[in-house]
């Protein structure tokens, strides 16, 4: 242990104490204390014994000189209760004792030694201000404590900062976890997997686990002390100083908080280089990271600027912007990489969650950014709300050209839903949970939408337009062009009659999805109608085309000369019986060419499926009951009488029921009627 500093020289006392005093002696030793501490780090450690064997001696001094005081933002300078002269040399010794101990922090103190530095700083910069001969001192002094006092800012702010909790951080946002074009796939293996996609319905409010208490960034104990701080570096005319200080220390623990939140700092190539599952991924946690950095972050940061930087509403806002701009802008710069991305359908539902996202708190941040420092800032937000916009619009009519052009040859083998249709009805009712941003993107239609070719509309459906949405006019524009894809795929049909139900099975998939949603409200009750009729139509020219060959081996002027339902003689009944024969031979192998084919079509609709089974019926049995009636004695009984008549009514009933199951029949054919 290095040995105590010699007491001072009497002349070294500062004046205006009275000479001999206890207070000349403190000072004077203070003095000496002071000049002695660049010797060694064994000095300064001496310093600190020294002065706490003084038996409390300059502690009540001090105290005297500088009495504790109020730390609140709107606090003055105490006033000092002695010589004026006498406080500042007071005031020096102090600061120059702290300057001294750079390894030692105010703030990390006894809160009497915290209220005697800050008074001590008052002191210093009133005596600068006031000029005079000790100027030059008091100004040296002052820099000093603003150099001490922007080093506890920036310690005080990274030690006193409040992490940031990644799970009570996990906004309820049902949307996301509803479904979304994402989950569509034109060539999906399994259609059905597509209707497994559940109806995506609006959330509720924004659930968040601050709106019972609000996010504090920094613990609320330090926050007093750094008011103390920025209230005495402004007042010295260290505005500039204070704002790089504070304004760095934020940016950085911004950036650490994006950080936690998954918001990446990502280039605009770097986003375009993405594979889309990945960067759906970041779009989720985009839509959820705006909303957090605005609601809890930046909220938090403006509460923060508020207090701390009370002294001066000009400053307050300033930090406020220049704060938080990085953090703003990194979550700009990757909305505007994605609204640059080559479009494409699937990721029409992500862009309109980014849009709405940012648009939902456009309003919030311009309560935050108060003055025209942060119109600057909502002007870059509004720029990246108008190209996703522009986004949305170029997808949605990239959506139309894909369905416009969508030429796959692959005919649906048993006549099934096609996967394109399953795909677009799913994805139309999905764009109807955005109508309300959709119809406001679209209002101002362009160019680019009318360039889309129309399909010629027989249905006449353009009659309505003027009274629709502007959503609803885009959406019967792509049901159009559905509806005439569909009608040239049905055209890879040899078979007329597959070529119906392929129509019907299609046709009736959208009316179901248009009625069983909000789509119905849009586009009306005369388009369901329309629809409908065509089904009845497509199921009428079936049987037609179906079963009108079949039964016309049952109609009694088929057969020639001789046919009467008497019993006849000779040639003429020969003729006859031969005629009969050749039809009951004509309807088995019809009905079981169309029971071979039929059993293998799909009509996955029940009720579909049922009704026309029933048609079928109702054509088919009656009018077998009646032939056989007729003419079956002329055959039974005879020579194998069973080759010919094969099935009694109830035969062909069970028949029936296996038609359009999409699985080979078991029906036994050659079944003798009994």
């Amino acid at each position: 242990m290095s040995a105590a500093p010699p007491p001072p020289p009497e002349s070294a006392a500062t004046s205006g104490g009275g000479g001999g005093s206890d207070s000349d002696k403190v000072l004077a030793a203070a003095q000496h204390i002071v000049k002695s501490l660049a010797t060694s780090k064994n000095a300064a450690d001496d310093m600190i014994r020294i002065l706490s064997g003084f038996d409390n001696r300059l502690s009540s001094i001090t105290a005297g000189l500088f009495p504790s005081p109020d730390l609140s933002s709107s606090a003055e300078p105490p006033e000092i209760s002695i010589s004026s002269a006498a406080a500042f040399d007071a005031a020096e010794q102090l600061i120059l004792l702290w300057d001294a101990t750079p390894e030692a922090l105010v703030f990390e103190a006894h809160e009497e030694d915290i209220a005697q530095y800050l008074t001590a700083v008052d002191v210093a910069v009133e005596h600068l201000a006031r000029g005079g001969a000790g100027a030059g001192r008091a100004g040296v002094a002052v820099q000093l404590a603003m150099a001490r006092l922007e080093e506890e800012l920036r310690h005080h702010m990274v030690r006193h900062a409040v992490p940031l909790d990644p799970t009570g951080l996990c906004f309820s946002l049902r949307r996301l976890s509803l479904g979304s074009f994402d989950d569509l796939d034109f060539d999906a293996a399994t259609p059905h997997s597509v209707d497994a996609t559940p109806e995506t319905s609006r959330g509720g409010p924004l659930v968040s686990p601050f709106d019972d208490h609000a996010f504090d960034p920094v613990r609320p104990e330090a926050v007093d002390d750094l008011r103390a701080i920025a209230d005495r570096m402004a007042r010295a005319g260290y505005a500039r100083e204070l704002a790089d200080a504070y304004c760095n220390i934020r940016r950085d623990l911004l950036d650490e908080y994006l950080s936690v939140l998954g918001v990446e700092r990502l280039s605009i190539d770097e986003v375009q280089r993405v594979e889309w599952k990945q960067l759906n991924d970041k779009m989720k946690k985009w839509v959820q990271g705006v909303k957090t950095v605005v609601r809890v972050l930046l909220a938090g940061e403006r509460r923060l600027c508020d207090q701390v930087l009370a002294v001066s509403d000009e400053l307050r806002e300033e930090c406020f912007v220049e704060s938080t701009k990085g953090c703003i802008m990194q979550i700009l710069n990757f909305g505007d990489a994605v609204a640059v991305c080559p479009r494409s359908p699937e990721k029409l539902s992500r862009i309109l969650d980014m849009y709405e996202a940012l648009a939902e708190v456009i309003p919030e941040m311009k309560d935050l950014c108060l003055g025209s420092s942060g119109d600057g800032v909502i002007s870059d937000v509004q720029a990246i709300l108008d190209r996703l916009g522009e986004a949305v619009r170029g997808t949605l009519f990239e959506f139309g050209k894909v369905l416009q052009q969508e030429s796959s040859r692959r005919a649906m083998t048993a006549g099934e839903i096609h996967p394109m249709t399953r795909y677009v009805m799913n994805y139309l009712r999905l764009l109807v949970v955005y109508s309300e941003t959709l119809d406001g993107l679209l209002d101002d239609d362009g160019d680019e939408s009318n360039a889309l070719e129309r399909p010629e509309d027989k249905d006449q459906d353009t009659e309505h337009l003027e009274g629709m949405t502007p959503l609803g006019r885009r959406l019967l524009k792509l049901m159009c062009y559905l509806e005439a894809n569909l009608e040239d795929k049905s055209k890879l049909y040899e078979d007329a009659a597959l070529e119906c139900i392929f129509s019907m099975n299609n046709l009736l998939y959208i009316v179901q999805k248009v009625k069983d949603s909000e789509l119905g409200k849009i586009l009306g009750d005369h388009w369901v109608r329309r629809r409908s009729g065509k089904i009845r139509q497509y199921s009428k020219s079936y049987l037609r085309i179906s079963w009108m060959k079949t039964l016309s081996y049952l109609r009694d002027d088929v057969h020639g000369s001789g046919g009467g339902s008497g019993s006849g003689s000779g040639s003429g009944h020969s003729g006859s019986r031969m005629s009969i024969k050749e039809k009951f031979k004509n309807f088995n192998l019809s009905f079981e060419e169309i029971y071979r084919n039929q059993t293998l079509w799909k009509v996955p609709d029940p009720q579909l499926r049922e009704e026309l089974k029933i048609s079928i019926s109702e054509n088919v049995i009656p009018a077998y009951r009646a032939f056989l009636g007729r003419y079956g004695s002329q055959v039974d009984g005879g020579k194998n009488s069973g080759k010919y008549i094969k099935y009694t009514p109830e035969d062909l009933e069970s028949q029936l029921s296996d038609l359009f199951e999409g699985s080979p029949g078991s029906a036994n054919h050659s079944r003798r009627r009994t």
